[in-house]
């Protein structure tokens, strides 16, 4: 691997996760916007609006609102394959609503047997190693609330 390669990967972010709910259920809380508005944001926010299709081409745009600020995001979907991957942008946008840094998102759902599914996650590249750290805090909350959900629905 060259030097400019290993700094690339040391900007990019894999977290892998295994949520006790079918994989079918885990991708659809992915694509179905009230799911998503339930779990898609760190502790401390919610999803104010959003908007977007969830198909290759699609645009996506979101607002995540606390008590003290209100940040935009958005980017557009390149590959959705119903219950196995999901890959899409994502840029954070300043207040004029211009997209910044833009990252590629990358979603792999797998069956890890009896009901649950292993969830690869990875984000790259981030402008900095920092920036990559401060989105794994958030993503890490925002799947623990995925989780809460699925299994509030594996048990209604």
């Amino acid at each position: 691997m060259s030097e400019k390669n290993a700094g690339d990967e040391a900007r990019a972010l894999e977290i892998v996760r295994v949520f006790d709910a079918p994989r079918e259920l885990v991708f659809q809380a992915w694509v179905d916007p009230e799911r998503m508005r339930q779990w898609s944001a760190p502790h401390d926010y919610e999803i104010g609006q959003s908007e977007g299709e969830v198909k290759p081409g699609g645009r996506w745009r979101s607002s995540m609102v606390s008590k003290d600020e209100v940040l935009w995001l958005g980017g557009v979907y390149r590959e959705v394959v119903e219950n196995e991957r999901i890959v899409f942008t994502h840029a954070w946008e300043d207040e004029d609503g211009k997209p910044g840094h833009e990252t590629v998102v990358t979603v792999r759902f797998e069956d890890a047997g009896e009901g649950k599914t292993r969830m690869i996650f990875r984000q790259a590249f981030f402008a900095s190693v920092d920036s990559r750290d401060g989105h794994e805090g958030g993503w890490g909350e925002c799947f623990d609330r995925l989780d809460d959900l699925l299994a509030k629905e594996t048990q209604a």
